[in-house]
């Protein structure tokens, strides 16, 4: 098996113009002696069948160059392919993408010579992955945080907003609070079934999603449960007046707010058929089966976690 690393870079990651930071990344590696080899993405989810292709040939450790949707799909590369053990594959992560929300539970900096520096200590955690299923049978993996109902919607509007940058998601959000329906949800999990008029359903690993938002409550990425935010009967006066809980995670707490703790979850959304997300790409609508599958995956974290 190889040693080296593997680079997946995403080009047009970010706002930023990447020849000028492909060359500094460059640079970097080689200060730090990190062998490598790389190849950039040419189309959406390419770095699928890239990643694949680069277990076959012996790489065991990769690295994601780009935002939160680049690492989503090196992640599903990683758990769909059969050449290798999904836990003895290493991720490392340099971001460069608009949201960047999976580097934040780990501490690691929005930067490039510091995501290098830590990638050169390699320390590693084992962290849980999920797994969701909608009703047309699709799969797809998420390191982060999945979701259907209104963070759905806010993805599915950042799609046309992304050439505004980080304020892309304020914007998305506040189109959400304009426009979004809520719906009736049922949802199933353990011996419960809670049938609600619910604003969103979200599944977390870690802690951040749309651009910082934080709303899972006592996450542990290594804990073998998913953790479940039921938002009910939530107003757009609500999210308004608490709009610095949404980012402290305080919002947890609202008493229209639910919090749980499972390995297995069904949302079967009763009237409409909200969009579904994950790790902030779109996958679906509608009915959706979420399952945990406990330490998946091995990630560079700060040495500070």
């Amino acid at each position: 098996m190889s040693k080296s690393w593997f680079i997946i870079a995403n080009p047009i990651a970010g706002n930023r113009k990447f020849s000028k930071q492909w060359k500094e990344i460059k640079q970097l590696l080689n200060n730090k002696n990190i062998d490598y080899s790389f190849v950039f993405t040419q189309f959406s989810k390419h770095e699928i069948e890239l990643v694949q292709n680069a277990i076959q040939q012996g790489f065991r450790n990769i690295i994601s160059i780009g935002g939160d949707g680049t690492l989503h799909n090196v992640v599903n590369g990683i758990m769909l392919q059969r050449y290798a053990k999904t836990s003895d594959i290493t991720i490392a992560v340099i971001p460069l993408g608009t949201g960047n929300d999976w580097i934040k539970t780990y501490n690691i900096p929005n930067n490039i010579e510091k995501a290098i520096e830590i990638i050169s200590k390699k320390k590693t955690i084992q962290q849980d992955i999920g797994v969701l299923e909608t009703s047309d049978k699709n799969i797809s993996y998420f390191n982060n945080v999945a979701g259907l109902g209104y963070d759905g919607y806010i993805v599915y509007k950042l799609k046309t907003l992304k050439r505004f940058g980080s304020i892309a998601y304020l914007l998305s959000g506040l189109a959400g609070l304009l426009f979004y329906k809520k719906s009736v949800f049922k949802i199933i999990f353990d011996d419960k079934i809670i049938e609600t008029n619910c604003l969103m359903t979200i599944f977390g690993i870690c802690k951040f999603s749309g651009g910082g938002m934080q709303f899972t409550k006592s996450v542990n990425t290594t804990d073998g449960f998913l953790d479940i935010t039921i938002a009910k009967n939530l107003t757009i006066f609500d999210l308004i007046i608490n709009i610095k809980k949404l980012y402290s995670g305080e919002i947890v707490h609202h008493k229209k707010i639910e919090t749980f703790k499972t390995k297995e979850i069904t949302v079967i959304p009763q009237i409409t058929k909200p969009f579904i997300q994950a790790d902030g790409e779109l996958i679906g609508t509608g009915k959706i089966n979420v399952k945990i599958i406990e330490k998946a995956i091995n990630f560079v974290i700060h040495s500070t976690y």
